[in-house]
């Protein structure tokens, strides 16, 4: 049973004004609204959410009801795998359409992080880290991700000229993006000079390395095959995978993020794509780092070579395969629990022809990768235009 998307609600990503409950409502009644559905449509709720101490509101699994009392006495249930918890609820609701046990199901991903001082939200985030190893990291997960962009440029040279490049390619992207949290191009120089706009914040990664903390929320209406078919709009999943790898570095290969290799082959075998049949990608740039490492998890290049893909174009708008043409984790914005739907509902977007200034000419096959942690939850999906 294929299981399609049929609306979108997004909010703005940034430093917002809105509580979290207020976001939810939001993105929830917008994605309803796009796809023709009443509350009382809806079978089951899932709403993916870290938080990990961020926002004081632990509990967010039947806050929509507040807004959509058609909703009362629906399951809702809160889904948390670290940075990967939007695609995690998105799993749960497509099992749930699989298993013949929903029809429709809302799934939102939401996080309120700015109310939170630095120092909570940094030992927050941490909690996505193997916690015997992560002890007196005083740099937060930007830390962590400096050991993996050291040792790479140990074994590989300095690459940080290329992280500057992703960095720049993705504010480039992010300025056609209004709702991204950053609209503004930011040129290479810029990217790879410490200064003091753009301080080192851990090893070779600088804060234009690192994704912001962000506000925000996006949800999505899934349905199955037999209903979806009069929904206006519907973007079909023609695969999906999910891969856990060790959450200990000490047990992997730092420099090869193997549960996002297996995740990438697996979801290709299964869609029988390859990646030149994709229009575009969107991938979890939490830290520059990571897309260049995800370049040859995915197949674009080999081991070490990721370098390649910037420096001849192919992962430019232009490009053989755009990434991140949304403005990525770096320009739109990292709320935690809302970035996995949200990459899934910007590729749904694009596929619909309904992504404005980021638009792909002619997009008619998209992925997304998300992951959480360090490589730990690896979620990759491929999208296609329901006329195909």
């Amino acid at each position: 049973m294929h299981t399609y998307i049929i609306g979108t609600g997004h909010s703005r990503f940034g430093k917002l004004e809105q509580s979290l409950e207020e976001l939810i409502a939001q993105v929830a009644i917008e994605a309803l609204e796009s796809s023709g559905t009443d509350p009382e449509e809806i079978d089951a709720v899932y709403i993916g959410h870290f938080n990990s101490g961020m926002c004081d509101q632990e509990f967010p699994a039947s806050l929509v009801l507040n807004a959509l009392p058609g909703l009362r006495f629906k399951p809702c249930t809160r889904v948390e795998n670290a940075c990967a918890s939007g695609s995690a609820a998105i799993h749960q609701g497509i099992n749930l359409i699989a298993g013949g046990l929903a029809r429709k199901v809302l799934v939102i991903g939401a996080e309120k992080m700015t109310q939170a001082d630095a120092k909570r939200i940094g030992k927050g985030l941490l909690g996505a880290s193997y916690q015997p190893e992560a002890q007196g990291e005083t740099a937060g997960f930007a830390g962590l991700f400096a050991r993996i962009a050291q040792q790479y440029f140990d074994t590989h040279g300095d690459h940080s000229h290329e992280l500057a490049k992703i960095a720049a390619k993705n504010h480039a992207n992010g300025v056609h993006n209004p709702l991204a949290q950053f609209q503004k191009a930011l040129d290479i120089d810029f990217c790879h000079t410490q200064s003091e706009r753009n301080p080192v914040v851990s090893g070779p990664l600088k804060r234009t390395d690192c994704s912001p903390v962000s506000d925000g929320a996006a949800a999505l209406v899934l349905a199955a095959d037999n209903v979806s078919r009069a929904a206006p709009q519907r973007v079909r999943f023609l695969a999906r995978a999910h891969t856990t790898d060790y959450m200990p570095m000490s047990k992997r290969n730092p420099l090869i993020l193997e549960g996002a290799t297996l995740a990438w082959k697996k979801v290709l075998c299964d869609a029988d794509v390859t990646l030149d049949d994709l229009a575009f990608a969107e991938v979890h740039d939490c830290f520059t780092i990571a897309e260049l490492m995800i370049y040859e998890s995915m197949g674009l290049t080999p081991y070490g070579k990721g370098a390649r893909a910037l420096n001849e174009g192919w992962v430019y708008k232009d490009g053989r395969l755009p990434i991140n043409p949304s403005g990525g984790l770096k320009s739109k914005g990292h709320p935690v629990g809302a970035t996995g739907v949200s990459m899934h509902v910007m590729a749904a977007r694009q596929l619909l022809e309904q992504a404005g200034g980021c638009q792909i000419p002619g997009a008619r096959l998209g992925a997304v990768f998300n992951m959480g942690g360090l490589a730990v939850a690896n979620y990759a999906s491929i999208l296609v235009r329901d006329s195909e």
